[in-house]
């Protein structure tokens, strides 16, 4: 039967052999069928926060036990987690301080920007979250995939050390309930001096062991702390409820303890240990006298007065103020319908120091410094409307919870967007109603009082709180203990993400933990910076820095959004569709503007921080590949400049050397001539284009992987050099045709290469093979007919390296004819690197007889005083001579090798004798020409002179040569090889301790039959020196005079 009917058995169920897709099963390990595709990415699984980024998840996922599917949906998975970070200290702390002193109209307004800020930003984090599957990560991972590892590293330790600040800010506020309101008498430090020094020593005791005991906590186990997020999170909602109860309650009549006024001083609950707020009191006691007994009233002082007073005596001195004042009392809560939000409509701004006073109530007329501080309610920090938003915007952050949580949802696409943002307006509206409330329904003084010292150490808050204070208190300190868990779990995987990414490489041992993944390191480390926050002490200076943090990382996230909706990159597809980049445009500047009113200072040290830690990962950081929006900014960026640069030809101003270096690589794929580069980098100094390419023999469907290869050698050898450029790699058949494709084809638009350097074809007369050097006179050629310039440095292997210095010596350049300026422009680009730096600057030029060489150097000098260029002038003058014996024996030994080359098939052996015997032969003419060289100079060629050149010759010379040495030397060969003899004489003369020398490169001639006779013309031009640079111009000027 046909093989091709009836063979089931030979035909599996494989996927590369499938009887329907037999035309594509060589393509399969490489193009997967698309059902393939789809199971896998069906088997697709979230990862949970601080595992391996998704990229390897793909490969790892077979290994994976199976999981159980995320079931999280909107409420449970986002809307709480949001909430319980939203809520926090601030708003049981110090929102009723923040609507006291800025009032109700300002306190409203820093709310409004704040929380606008966070909604703009979750419209923005909507719209990352949403396209395509984010990983756990959070933020983190959205700013880095969408705007590069270097802004993705920077911001994610800014949001990590954000989150590790909140921690400790969160622990600080903990320790003031404890401290303030639950157990006052715990205290080890006793403020005797009024200066609050004590309060910050408790704070820093404390805090320091608590926060051993919650990292303790966090290091035994992350289930505790999750199952006690949901307690915490109801503490927080109990705790709010009764404030709104309270609120209502208050509307039936005013409630809460009385406040105490000395004239319109507000006075300390410390002033009346006996709770009278009044100077005298008066007892009725028993009264004798001489005939009855009887009850009278007494008139007795009350602490008040102890405290004012020299004494508790009626006569005692009083203080001045104390004297002319009189004692008042209001209730704390006057309620909703007392009408007290008109007083604390208006901002109150105090200095540190500064007494609350009750503008309502009038005082002495007289001056009354402020004595007896620690007796009245005084402001601990200056205050201002900068300050406050610093302070209250960390009760906004948090908004992340529930990106954070992606791999717990449902549907995270759909969750993500309403979860937040529902969140975001729960948290605005309570937030928003609270200012109200408070301004309604508590007295201003109280307010301002931030600890509760008018109110008997009460928490402010909790006098508003129905029924009972104790519910915000305890509620508060749980809440406020459960945000700090959260963050000192939350930060720890954050920093072992990013270490994991391996993007910031001294950050690398902190992606290690425990076996089962925990971040033992980070957590350490995240730790001790959360102590240097507790060592701060001060809730009101630990917030600003976090508040720093969290914008610098919520403006990216705006920045990603705008930049990635501007660029309208194909992957830019978001589910969620109510977003805007004028939206995100808003946000980010309401960041930045956020950052600076609350603290400028703190704003400048962020960014620096954040700058520094992006210029790290640039220079030192491994280089990763996330499609991300920053380069795609770069692509637009380039396309536009590109096309920008195809208007016009560059001005002879903007003219500077953009390279094409051709190097060249042997059998195991290293580069022969690497100090090629080295100069080029020192040519270029970091500027313009430059183009490293190489050809590789061969065929480009066989070479692609040498192709890769040679290109990974050409990179790694320009990160060494540090020559900022690109690679291209040619296949060729041919290397000839190869160069000239890659000369005709680099660059694009207008950042095309002006000028090729390439390499002096190392021993070219002993070459088995002539292609060296056809290939390198093929080059000259190439570029000539290009327009392009060309520099050829010989001897390369003798030139400095970067790490050298030519501490003295010149630069001397001979100019021969005028090729547009490029040996004047060339000393001046290299004399701007290290190298080259200190090397003085000569310039020769060549005058013939009938020139006038003083009116040469005259006009050379005012030419280069013109371009600004400082170096030294000689005109060298040539005079006529008779060509030399030397110059005749050198051009027709010349003649006699490239005719024995040309028209005889020399075996191998046979070739290096020839070679030998004219290198031999050569050598000894130069030394005869040395040893007379008056003889060199004037004796011309004659017959005699011939016979015995022959007659000596013959002799030694096998049979089958001697037919060529009755070669008759060509006439322009040997006018040509004198100007190279004489030219050779003088620049060695002159030159011969010159660092560098640069002279004008010959062409080739235009007969190919005499490109062998060329290359021995420039090594008797370049003879005798040890750093040459021949320089071939492209035709165009370079360098001008005018400005």
């Amino acid at each position: 039967s046909n093989v091709y009917i009836n063979n089931s058995h030979s035909v599996d169920d494989d996927d590369f052999y499938d009887r329907n897709l037999a035309l594509f099963e060589e393509e399969m390990d490489t193009r997967p069928k698309v059902s393939s595709l789809l199971s896998r990415l069906a088997n697709y699984t979230n990862l949970t926060q601080g595992a391996k980024e998704h990229e390897e998840a793909e490969n790892i996922g077979e290994k994976r036990k199976p999981s159980k599917a995320p079931q999280m949906g909107t409420f449970m998975g986002v809307y709480l987690p949001c909430l319980q970070n939203i809520f926090g200290v601030i708003l049981f702390l110090r929102l009723t301080w923040v609507v006291g002193t800025a009032g109700v109209l300002q306190a409203v307004c820093i709310v409004f920007v704040c929380c606008s800020c966070t909604m703009l930003t979750a419209i923005s984090m909507s719209a990352i979250a949403t396209n395509g599957v984010v990983p756990a990560g959070g933020s983190y991972f959205m700013i880095s995939r969408s705007l590069g590892p270097e802004f993705g590293g920077a911001v994610g330790l800014c949001f990590y050390l954000g989150t590790t600040f909140s921690g400790a800010m969160y622990i600080l506020g903990a320790i003031e309930i404890l401290l303030t309101y639950i157990t006052p008498s715990a205290a080890i430090f006793h403020d005797e001096d009024g200066d609050g020094a004590a309060r910050l020593n408790n704070m820093r005791v404390y805090g320091s062991i608590f926060l051993l005991l919650l990292s303790t906590l966090v290091f035994v186990g992350v289930k505790y702390v999750n199952k006690l997020a949901s307690i915490f999170l109801a503490c927080v909602i109990v705790s709010i409820l009764s404030i709104y109860t309270g609120a209502l309650v208050s509307a039936f009549g005013p409630r809460g303890s009385n406040v105490c006024f000395l004239g319109n001083r507000t006075l300390s609950a410390h002033a009346f240990p006996d709770g009278r707020c009044a100077k005298k009191w008066v007892q009725d006691s028993l009264v004798l006298n001489d005939t009855t007994m009887g009850l009278g009233p007494t008139e007795n002082t009350t602490d008040l007065w102890a405290n004012f007073c020299k004494g508790p005596e009626l006569d005692a001195p009083c203080d001045d103020f104390f004297a002319h004042s009189n004692t008042t009392t209001n209730f704390s809560i006057p309620g909703l319908a007392s009408g007290v939000i008109a007083d604390n409509m208006w901002s109150s701004y105090l200095s540190k120091g500064e007494v609350l006073e009750k503008p309502s109530v009038s005082s002495p007329g007289i001056p009354h410094p402020v004595t007896n501080q620690h007796l009245y309610v005084i402001a601990d920090i200056t205050t201002s409307f900068t300050v406050l938003v610093g302070i209250f915007f960390p009760s906004v952050t948090g908004i992340m919870a529930g990106s954070n949580r992606s791999g717990d949802l449902k549907d995270a696409q759909r969750s993500i967007p309403i979860g937040t943002i529902l969140a975001i307006l729960t948290t605005s509206l309570v937030y928003l109603s609270s200012v109200v409330l408070f301004g309604a329904c508590i007295e201003g003084v109280v307010l301002r009082d931030k600890f509760g010292e008018s109110v008997q150490g009460h928490l402010v808050v909790g006098t508003l709180a129905w029924p009972s204070p104790w519910i915000i208190v305890i509620g508060s300190f749980f809440s406020t203990c459960g945000a700090g868990l959260q963050s000192l779990t939350g930060a720890p995987r954050l920093l072992q993400a990013i270490a994991k990414d391996n993007i910031i490489p001294f950050l690398r041992v902190f992606g290690h933990g425990k076996a089962n993944g925990e971040p033992t390191w980070a957590l350490l480390l995240t730790a001790l910076i959360a102590e240097l926050g507790i060592l701060i002490a001060s809730l009101d200076l630990v917030a600003p820095i976090l508040s720093m943090f969290f914008l610098m990382c919520y403006l990216f996230v705006n920045l990603a959004c705008a930049v990635q909706t501007l660029l309208r990159t194909p992957n830019w597809r978001p589910r969620f569709s109510y977003y805007h980049w004028t939206l995100s445009f808003l946000g980010m500047m309401i960041c930045l503007a956020l950052m600076f009113i609350s603290s400028w200072y703190y704003a400048i040290v962020a960014m620096v921080i954040a700058g520094m830690i992006y210029k790290y990962i640039e220079y030192h950081g491994a280089e990763k590949e996330w499609g991300d929006g920053i380069r795609g900014l770069s692509l637009s960026a380039a396309r536009y400049a590109l096309l920008r640069l195809e208007e016009g030809p560059p001005h002879t101003k903007n003219w500077r050397p953009q390279l094409l270096v051709l190097l060249k690589l042997d059998e195991d794929a290293h580069v022969k001539s690497p100090h090629l580069l080295t100069f080029a980098s020192q040519l270029k100094a970091g500027k313009g284009l430059t183009i490293v390419g190489t050809v590789i023999s061969g065929n480009f469907l066989h070479c692609y992987g040498d192709a890769l290869a040679a290109e990974q050698t050409l990179k790694n050898l320009m990160e060494q050099e540090r020559v900022k450029g690109f690679c291209q790699c040619i296949i060729s058949q041919k290397p000839r045709e190869g160069i000239s494709h890659m000369i005709q084809s680099s660059g694009l638009g207008g950042m095309r290469p002006n000028t090729v350097v390439m390499g002096w074809p190392h021993a070219w007369r002993q070459s088995e093979d002539p292609q060296s050097w056809k290939t390198f006179i093929n080059t000259v050629r190439v570029t000539t007919a290009g327009r392009l310039a060309l520099l050829v440095p010989k001897n390369i292997s003798l030139f400095p390296t970067n790490s050298e210095c030519c501490t003295e010596g010149t630069i001397d350049v001979w100019w021969i004819v005028h090729d547009g300026g490029m040996l004047m422009l060339l000393p001046f680009l290299l004399r701007q690197h290290k190298v080259w730096k200190k090397c003085g600057m000569r310039i020769f030029t060549v005058a013939q007889m009938e020139d006038n060489s003083i009116q040469m150097k005259k006009d050379l000098a005012t030419f280069l005083y013109h371009l600004r260029i400082e170096a030294e002038v000689e005109v060298v003058e040539m005079h006529d001579s008779d060509i030399s014996a030397y110059t005749y024996e050198r051009t027709l030994m010349m003649e006699q090798r490239s005719q024995m080359l040309r028209q005889m098939r020399l075996s191998k052996s046979d070739r290096e004798r020839e070679a030998q015997l004219v290198k031999d032969r050569n050598s000894m003419l130069r030394l005869t020409s040395i040893a007379s060289e008056h003889r060199r100079v004037h004796m011309t060629w004659t017959k005699e002179r011939a016979l015995q050149v022959q007659a000596q010759s013959g002799c030694n010379t096998p049979e089958g040569f001697r037919d060529m040495l009755n070669i008759r030397p060509d006439h322009s060969n040997v006018r040509r090889m004198h100007t190279a003899v004489r030219l050779n004489e003088v620049i060695v003369n002159k030159s011969h301790d010159a660092r560098l020398v640069l002279l004008n490169m010959p062409g080739p001639p235009r007969n190919t039959d005499g490109d062998e006779n060329y290359m021995e013309f420039l090594e008797v031009l370049t003879e005798g020196l040890e750093r040459v640079l021949l320089v071939r111009g492209g035709g165009s000027e370079v360098i001008t005079i005018y400005s």
